[in-house]
């Protein structure tokens, strides 16, 4: 089976998520798109993180009509900060009939050769990169290497959490289960 990881700290997840799991889903690519929620990304501060387990909880309420979709908390239990290399290194072993894709923007495709061990990362699992509004990058000339066409959104976690802060609305950037949950817990206020 073909599992395309999403990594990434979804503080929130929204529609622009979304929207390119789905063009993975539809790439035939991949069976499935896993949403491994970081708990921490050694590129990026933590001070204004929502606490882990809410996030993961918060994808899973995004994603529950979806069976090619599946949140994971993998590296919640593996040493921080988490790296790709080594939470694949664990789910090769964990899955060892599983082919693993990586799927990032074209921002982490040009960032790549700054990742722990990415000569290793580079030939021997696959990756999906996605456009980014604004990223331009050289089409890769790697095999392993994909490029899919999935539409660009104008919208972030970091506008959202800002909107909700302002006391502005959210809808229609996420799926209503998960703004309303947001919203009965008072995340991000």
């Amino acid at each position: 089976m073909n599992i395309g990881l999403y990594f990434g700290s979804f503080n929130p997840i929204h529609i622009g998520h979304l929207l390119i799991a789905n063009f993975v889903a539809d790439s035939k690519l991949v069976d499935k798109v896993w949403f491994v929620v970081s708990p921490q990304n050694p590129l990026k501060p933590s001070n204004s993180l929502l606490n882990e387990y809410d996030r993961l909880h918060l994808v899973n309420l995004a994603i529950e009509n979806d069976e090619r979709f599946k949140a994971v908390d993998i590296e919640f239990r593996l040493p921080k900060p988490s790296y790709t290399i080594d939470t694949l290194s664990y789910l090769t072993e964990k899955y060892p009939l599983y082919h693993f894709y990586i799927i990032i923007g074209g921002d982490s495709y040009l960032n790549l050769p700054k990742w722990k061990n990415y000569d290793i990362l580079s030939t021997r699992y696959q990756f999906i990169i996605y456009n980014r509004p604004n990223i331009h990058f050289p089409t890769p000339q790697q095999s392993n290497f994909h490029v899919i066409d999935a539409p660009l959104l104008e919208i972030s976690s970091t506008d959202i959490r800002h909107r909700i802060k302002e006391k502005k609305s959210i809808k229609y950037m996420m799926p209503d289960a998960e703004r309303l949950e947001i919203e009965r817990a008072g995340y991000y206020k």
